[in-house]
């Protein structure tokens, strides 16, 4: 049976001289896994090109409850990016983010209000003119809450510490190195809960975008089963700096 559904590219694997397996975050069935035929022919109707990391589509599907790799009839770019391509820091912040989301989103079943949130994110990073250098650090602030580990923001006057392994403000040192002094804790919320239009008003020099940049990849690390380390991220502070 034939489904039409959205999906985001997370990861395409060369599966013979011509063919992909391409993992896709669809809006209808989650993560699944579609095999592509004749991707690198010339007049292939589905090209390498639709199938970067983070590129949003259109797809028509076969579709099988229990069969590990599914079937695609037709596929194109919805919408088509004008700027992540062509541009060296969002298109370094796409493939660093999709590290992250690819090792973050393991589930096999449909999650509309994280689909809609991350779909909604990267159309906004293509669509805005302006380059925000901050954006990956609120997306994946942003993200957590849809991933079941939004920090809390509740504080008191007397708690200097936000614990990265709970998730919260705290009183007294936490007993482990896992944590945040306030005043890079006020950063750490205030990136969480700013609209992606107002995240630039965050003023924070590359130093101090490493250190939250390290601080959030820990977090998940505490939050994540098997999240394992993340490479890329090395790539992009090269060149953010």
């Amino acid at each position: 049976m034939l489904h039409k559904t959205r999906g985001i590219v997370l990861k395409t694997t060369l599966y013979s001289e011509s063919s992909v397996v391409v993992q896709i975050f669809t809006e209808k069935f989650g993560i699944q896994s579609y095999m592509i035929n004749g991707v690198k022919k010339p007049r292939a109707k589905i090209r390498m090109n639709m199938l970067q990391p983070l590129h949003l589509v259109d797809m028509v599907v076969y579709h099988k409850t229990n069969i590990s790799i599914q079937r695609v009839s037709e596929l194109r770019p919805s919408p088509v990016f004008s700027s992540i391509p062509y541009d060296i820091i969002k298109s370094t912040m796409a493939i660093f983010l999709n590290e992250v989301l690819y090792k973050s989103i393991r589930q096999q079943m449909a999650d509309e209000h994280l689909f809609d949130f991350i779909f909604s994110a990267i159309c906004w990073l293509d669509e805005n003119s302006e380059t925000n250098v901050n954006f990956h650090l609120a997306f994946l602030l942003k993200l957590s809450r849809y991933l079941g580990f939004a920090p809390s923001m509740q504080t008191k006057s007397d708690q200097s510490y936000f614990d990265l392994q709970e998730g919260e403000f705290k009183s007294m040192l936490p007993v482990h190195p896992h944590y945040l002094e306030k005043s890079d804790a006020i950063l750490f919320i205030s990136l969480f809960t700013s609209p992606f239009e107002k995240i630039n008003q965050i003023k924070l020099e590359n130093k101090t975008r490493r250190f939250i940049l390290d601080k959030i990849l820990i977090y998940y690390t505490l939050h994540t089963a098997s999240f394992g380390d993340i490479r890329s991220h090395q790539v992009l502070e090269d060149v953010l700096s």
